[in-house]
């Protein structure tokens, strides 16, 4: 097998808090790619258990789940490993030699996302299985304040000696996409707008359709989201509400305090959505959706319909290798056009 034991290396990032489910992560794997599930942002490894017991039941390929290290973490990380879950994926904090040995010794491959060169070559030097890059142009919460352009060949050059697979990450949804990364020095690409997008994920409709008819400068970097619980940077789509709501949130303000605009279950908990809260809207959401955060990536103009998983995978495979045997093509007739040439002299 090529990836981490799956096919093809197409990454379904985990997409929080509960939209990566087991319909959807399963769809993926049985492509071909390997998709993740993602873990509470709270310890609570009875959901994380139920979560991949549930994802064994729809796929017999490899996948695995993502674990935001700036959350409590250690009990669900546990669990994932008593279930021997393919891979784990880490994101957002440190994770040392020490924890991914432990990963490794009951079985389960590593993977970290990163995105600086210093992150990557921690991640390296710890001995991880694969590191993801990820550039500003991706959606959701994002590491990186440089693009996926300068700072995947600048990881690349970073990482020589350690054979180590590296993944891009941010803004790609097609095989264009996919082949550009390949260009740059990555195996392979991870990609989350494009998986919201599809018939398998439980993102609520209203979000799925906002991103179909979003264009290419419709997403905007900002941190006017979830602040009570960190106070990061994310990209999302410049709905309506986001552009008349935007300016209104004080540079030290949270959504603590505000009115709440609908309610929403997360794995098995009903749970209160306040304006300028971080939770993005599911199937289950109710109320102003409207008015929710809706997380993007840059590449959200080329999405244009709602799909399987399946068919991304499919067309990330297909289309990628109608690319390059075009270009290689074009290099043959390139060549040969030259060399019929006379000589200047």
């Amino acid at each position: 097998m090529g990836f981490l034991g799956a096919e093809h290396a197409i990454l379904q990032a985990p997409l929080g808090p509960d939209l990566s489910c087991p319909e959807l992560v399963a769809a993926v794997s049985n492509a071909g790619g390997m998709g993740f599930l993602r873990a509470p942002d709270q310890d609570r490894p009875e959901v994380v258990k139920q979560l991949i017991q549930r994802t064994r039941e729809l796929t017999e390929r490899p996948f695995g789940i993502g674990v935001i290290l700036h959350f409590p973490h250690e009990e669900n990380i546990k669990a994932a490993l008593e279930e021997k879950v393919s891979a784990l994926w880490v994101f957002w904090g440190e994770f040392p030699e020490e924890k991914v040995d432990e990963c490794h010794k009951a079985g389960v491959k590593v993977v970290h996302q990163v995105g600086s060169v210093e992150e990557a070559v921690k991640a390296g030097q710890a001995g991880v299985d694969a590191i993801i890059v990820q550039g500003v142009e991706a959606g959701g919460h994002v590491r990186s304040k440089i693009g996926l352009l300068v700072l995947l060949p600048a990881v690349v050059d970073a990482l020589q000696g350690y054979n180590i697979p590296i993944i891009a990450a941010g803004g790609i949804v097609d095989a264009r996409g996919y082949v550009a990364a390949l260009a740059l020095g990555a195996q392979g690409v991870c990609l989350g707008t494009r998986f919201v997008a599809t018939h398998e994920s439980i993102a609520h409709p209203l979000y799925k359709r906002k991103i179909v008819e979003a264009k290419v400068s419709d997403t905007e970097y900002t941190d006017l989201y979830g602040r009570s619980r960190w106070r990061a940077p994310h990209r999302v789509i410049q709905t309506t509400s986001h552009e008349l709501w935007k300016d209104e949130l004080p540079a030290d303000g949270t959504e603590v305090g505000q009115p709440i605009i609908g309610h929403t279950t997360i794995y098995d908990r009903d749970e209160e959505v306040p304006m300028f809260s971080g939770k993005v809207p599911n199937s289950s959401t109710t109320g102003d959706v409207e008015n929710m955060v809706m997380y993007a990536g840059n590449g959200v103009g080329l999405i244009h319909e709602i799909v399987s998983a399946a068919s991304v995978v499919k067309a990330l495979v297909e289309g990628a290798q109608v690319i390059i045997q075009q270009q290689l093509g074009r290099m043959m007739d390139s060549s040969s056009s030259r060399e019929g040439r006379p000589t200047m002299v």
